[in-house]
């Protein structure tokens, strides 16, 4: 059968395509097989054997204990600022980080370890908004919080730790300058604690508390009567009533002490210290008022009370001198008339002593204190002299008080001093105006400016002298205690003093 040229044409060609392609892939085939072994041909588990083999060929790094000091000390050859740079704040947070805790601890946990805790959560807040950020509104929401909580857990109303929740809110208001509602708050705390004294105050079981609550009415009426005299009330009536309370009460006590003895289960009662400084305040109050027949015995209880040989007893021995010199007691007070010339030397005698004492007061213990009342009592001593018509002596004791207030820069004592020996020198020269027969019986208005600067170095926030109505009641029953407690005390304290 006849085929067409083209097809024949079609099939040789490709055969012999297919021809051609087998004779090259045999070419190459014969051609690997002819090279030699190569590292790729090794098998794949005889690679991963080399590979182990070599690994544990490696040599060890040598991690010695010297090796960070050598590396740090490369460290700082390369790069001296940045590394030292980086040490110091290294070192100032590790710092930071510890005070943080300590702090955390000592004040945020271990200052709340009498209150129960949720007592202590509210009391947190309270005092953050009191102290660090100030939030009147806050913290007086939170220390209600604190209190409600403590009423509900069972909390002793009565105990330091509640009282404390109270003067906390206080201080608080003294802060934002309420005083007034400062006082209030006092004040209701004093009349609560003196309810409990008068219905349970007395039972057996209430011993121990008894006396925790008497030490807390003291100290809250010295507190009263030191915001009445602010210069932001200014009401020394109240003051003075608040104080008077608070003598009678430490009087009461200790003459209920002395009767009937420290009954077994009683707490620590109020310190000389701290009931002498009680009497000073007072002492101080009248001074003021120009009460000073009422002040020369609390003076002098103060100093039965204060520890023998101190700077703060020689300024106080000079404060007695200075009412004692000034005295002048209503004849309604029925005590015997003391002649001037007599006040003068009681006065002179305890100004002398209180130089005496100074004296023998050595650094560490002798402070400004001492070199002050010290500059006091020896202008004081010139002003008596003065009123004796000594004027020699008087012009010696100032020209001492000038060198002494010189020498610790008082350049007001000073001008005082030198003010009234020009005084003298005139009186001296036979001048007519200034005549010793008209000074008056007293202490000059130099002797009241150095009496302030006596009250500053016992009291740091003293009251203006102004005067004041006299409570008759009052006065008397405390200068009967006093008279009563003074009578006990008179001849030992004779002994230790004069």
């Amino acid at each position: 059968m006849f085929t067409p040229r083209f097809a024949t044409s079609l099939g040789s060609a490709s055969a012999s395509n297919r021809a051609s392609q087998c004779l090259r892939q045999q070419r190459v085939q014969a051609t690997r097989s002819s090279r030699p072994a190569t590292r790729n041909s090794v098998p794949c588990r005889t690679q991963q054997q080399r590979w182990q083999s070599t690994r544990g060929a490696q040599p060890k790094i040598n991690r010695s204990k010297g090796s960070f000091t050598r590396n740090a000390k490369i460290l700082f050859k390369a790069h001296p600022y940045s590394m030292t740079g980086a040490t110091i704040a290294i070192g100032f947070g590790v710092f930071c980080l510890g005070y943080i805790n300590w702090w955390y601890n000592k004040y945020i946990i271990d200052g709340f370890k009498a209150f129960p805790e949720p007592v202590a959560k509210q009391l947190r807040k309270a005092l953050y908004y009191t102290n660090m950020s100030l939030e009147p509104k806050n913290a007086i929401k939170y220390y209600k919080e604190a209190l409600r909580v403590a009423d509900e857990m069972g909390m002793d109303p009565f105990s330091d730790e509640y009282l404390g929740i109270k003067i906390s809110v206080c201080v608080l208001l003294e802060k934002i300058q309420a005083y007034d509602k400062a006082i209030g708050v006092y004040e209701i705390m004093r009349d609560d604690c003196g309810k409990w004294m008068e219905q349970l105050g007395d039972l057996e079981r209430n011993i121990g508390k008894r006396t925790r609550v008497l030490r807390r009415m003291v100290e809250i009426s010295v507190k009263i009567a030191d915001l009445y005299n602010g210069e932001y009330v200014l009401q020394p009536d109240k003051a003075e009533e608040s104080l008077v309370y608070a003598v009678e009460t430490i009087l009461k006590e200790q003459m209920r002490r002395q009767k009937e003895g420290i009954r077994p289960g009683e707490e620590v009662w109020l310190s000389d210290e701290e009931m002498g400084g009680t009497f000073e305040a007072l002492a101080h109050h009248y001074e003021a008022t120009d009460k000073h027949h009422l002040a020369a015995p609390l003076f002098l209880q103060a100093i039965a009370l204060s520890t023998p040989a101190t700077c703060h007893t020689a300024v106080l021995m000079n404060n007695l001198s200075i009412s004692l010199a000034q005295q002048n007691p209503p004849p309604e007070l029925g005590q015997p008339i003391i002649s001037r010339s007599q006040q003068i030397k009681n006065a002179r005698a305890w100004a002398t002593k209180s130089l005496e004492i100074c004296a023998k007061i050595a650094p560490p213990e002798r402070t400004e204190e001492c070199d002050l009342g010290c500059a006091v009592a020896t202008h004081n001593l010139g002003e008596f002299a003065e009123m004796d018509g000594d004027i020699k002596e008087a012009r010696k004791r100032y020209e001492e008080a000038r060198s002494l207030a010189s020498a610790m820069g008082f350049k007001e004592g000073e001008a005082q001093s030198e003010e009234r020996m020009a005084k003298i020198v005139v009186s001296l020269r036979g001048s007519k105006s200034i005549a010793l027969s008209q000074f008056q019986p007293g202490l000059s208005n130099t002797s009241f400016i150095w009496m302030s600067i006596a009250r500053a170095v016992t009291n740091p926030n003293p009251t203006q002298a102004q005067s004041h109505s006299y409570k008759n009641k009052k006065e008397e029953n405390t200068s009967s205690l006093l008279i009563t407690k003074l009578e006990q005390n008179r001849a030992q304290h004779e002994r230790n003093t004069i």
